[in-house]
Parts: structure tokens; sequence; C-alpha cells
């Protein structure tokens, strides 16, 4: 632990960061274009549950979530490529950051239990096929930043003697430091379950996440000064980003609350639905609601400690609210039949749609910068 600790602080932890935000200069702008995005979310839990199945790391999935997002931001999918494109995603990811031993194999995807609820079977040529696809699409560079890859960076000096909590001392540092993380990863997986944190760089959302665990942990300075000169962000950078952190858990734990208190006699696939969509309807109006963080840190009690935000011994994808069963609504099933490679040809099921680039590429429709 602590010589993990030393090697954060070292001049080559400070020069992969640098790299990173330089890279993140250069990537590729969101334009919410996709006729799929309201199954967005059900795409991104997908990877979470399977990725969590093979116990990846953070990085791994943030970045199929964001191959994920880049690839439908080009391309108009079906529902039956998309379960295709997803796991291709996350094998690409597992490929690019997880040891050999940690990538899933063929058998064992089609073996899990959310694979055969859904009638879905993975093909060897169906898999190549599409992860090469997806190689070409992305020029063959999967060096793309995201959130999870500057956490680790931004948590090593998150908590430190001298900082307050309450107002006081903070009694164990070696505790605080460990629901610190906990937060951080919380929030982290939060920020995967909605587009609109695309619209930031992940060096600030990594940023506002660590914020918000501060916040929750009621630490002060909320964000001190070796933060700011660490992320290069000052607290004003970061409140917009950290609103919506801690709206969309509010309104996540509202969603859970007011599926239990339900009438026993309304259906199952009701409840099923209004969790679901629940993201995307209007504001929340429930008691979390007011908590922005301009108010946050004028309450004598803290709002969001009393919002049923998880445990820090829940792990990554532990919050999804239809985690237990992973069926798009209104999503056709797919037989076993029906293999999914015959859904999908090179190129020509799968238009190629008009992609505006920004003023850093020479080329005409990159998705990354090589």
């Amino acid at each position: 632990m602590e010589l993990e600790s030393q090697w954060w602080k070292g001049q080559l932890a400070a020069d992969i960061c640098q790299a990173l935000r330089y890279k993140e200069l250069k990537l590729s702008p969101y334009k919410c274009q996709s006729p799929q995005l309201n199954l967005r979310r059900y795409f991104a839990d997908l990877i979470a549950i399977v990725s969590n199945r093979f116990k990846m790391s953070p990085i791994a999935r943030h970045l199929a979530v964001y191959l994920l997002d880049l690839f439908m931001d080009r391309y108009d999918i079906t529902v039956q490529q998309l379960h295709m494109v997803s796991l291709s995603c996350l094998l690409l990811a597992s490929k690019f950051e997880e040891r050999e031993d940690c990538v899933p194999k063929l058998e064992t995807l089609n073996s899990l239990a959310c694979m055969s609820s859904m009638n879905l079977v993975l093909t060897k040529q169906g898999l190549l096929h599409m992860e090469l696809l997806l190689l070409e699409t992305f020029q063959w560079n999967l060096y793309l930043p995201t959130a999870a890859h500057f956490i680790d960076y931004y948590l090593s000096i998150a908590v430190q003697e001298g900082d307050l909590q309450d107002g006081w001392p903070v009694a164990s540092l070696e505790k605080t430091v460990l629901y610190m993380g906990k937060y951080a990863d919380y929030f982290l997986e939060v920020s995967l379950q909605d587009y609109a944190f695309l619209c930031f760089a992940p060096s600030l959302v990594a940023a506002a996440c660590a914020a918000s665990s501060r916040l929750i942990l009621r630490l002060s300075p909320v964000w001190p000064a070796r933060l700011q000169r660490l992320t290069a962000y000052t607290w004003e950078n970061l409140v917009p980003c950290a609103d919506k952190l801690l709206l969309q858990v509010a309104h996540d734990s509202d969603v859970k609350e007011a599926s239990k208190q339900k009438c026993p006699q309304s259906s199952q696939q009701q409840t099923g639905q209004a969790g679901y969509h629940g993201s995307g309807q209007a504001g929340y109006h429930g008691p979390g609601q007011a908590a922005t963080v301009s108010q946050y840190l004028h309450r004598a009690t803290v709002q969001y400690a009393q919002q049923p935000v998880p445990a820090p011994s829940h792990g990554p994808g532990s919050y999804l609210n239809h985690s237990a069963n992973l069926q798009a609504p209104n999503a056709p099933q797919i037989s076993h039949s029906q293999s999914i490679s015959a859904a999908i040809e090179a190129k020509a099921s799968i238009p190629n749609r008009a992609y505006q680039v920004n003023m850093h590429y020479t080329c005409t429709a990159p998705c990354v910068d090589r």
C-alpha cells in the first residue's frame, strides 16, 4: 500500500497523467445522434454486469462503454446488432487493458445466465467480424482516456492529514481513505449511466467524482489547494458535473423508493418499466432535489448522507436497479436458431452516417486521432 502510494507521487505517474490530458483534448466530440440512444443505458448496464462477472478493472469497463458510445454515435444499429457490438466493445477493451488471462472466452460468455435469459448466442466468426469493424472504425487506435484513467491519480492525495471532518480532525485517516475510494468508485460508475457526462472532459469527471466523495464524507475544505493544483480544475469548474452526479444518485434512489411503495396489485412489468425509464423523465422531485452542490455546502445536516447512497462495501455496478433481469424494453428476443452473426454484414447492414469532427482532425471522418 505504501509502495503504491509512493508510485502515484512519482514523476512517471505525473507524466502519464499529462499525456492522458493531452490526448483527451483530441477526443472525438460526442453528437448524441444515435437513433437507439434510449437503449444506451441498458447496454451500458450489460457491459457493467459482464465486466463485473469477469472481475475486470474499471478502466476496461469505462473504455468499453466509451467505444460503444462512439460507435452508436456514428452508425444506425439494430437492437440485435447492439448486443454483439456491446460485447465486442467489452472484449476489445479487455484485450487492451487487462491481462490475457482476464479476457473472457467465447464459451464462458455463452454460458452466462444473462446470455441465456436473453436467448443470445455468440459465434467466433461473428465476434471476429465485429471486432474488425470496430477497429477499422477507430483506425486501430484504442488509446482513449476515460475518467477511470484519472481517478486513482487524483485519489492518491484526496485525503490527507489536516483535512477536517464535520469541523474536527479526521478520526481515522486509513478508514477515511478507504471510504473515499469506495464512494469515488461509486460516482465513477454513476457517470456511466447518463450520456450527458460525455460533454465533460474525462479528467473533469474524475475530479468531480473525487469532489462529490469529499462532500459525502463531509470533508473540508471540499476542494483543497493540493487537489486544485494536481487536477488543474477549480471548484467552479467542477460544480456543473458534481451537481449532475449528486442529482443522478438522488433521482435513482427516488425511483427505487417509489417502486418499493407501489401498490402490491401493480404488475411487475410496470415496475420494471418505471425503473428503466426513470432516468429519462423530467427532473427529480423527491427530497434530494434541492441538494445541489451550492446548497449542500450550507446545510447543517447533510442531505445526501441521509439519501440511500450505497454503503462503501458495495462493489462497482451493484447499484444497478435492473441487473437481475437484463431484458431491453420493447427489444425483440433473439432465438437460438438465429445466430447473431447473421444479423451483421460488413458495413453493408450498418450504413455510415455523416459524422462531423472538430478542427483537431485532418482526416475526413475518423472516430479518434491517431
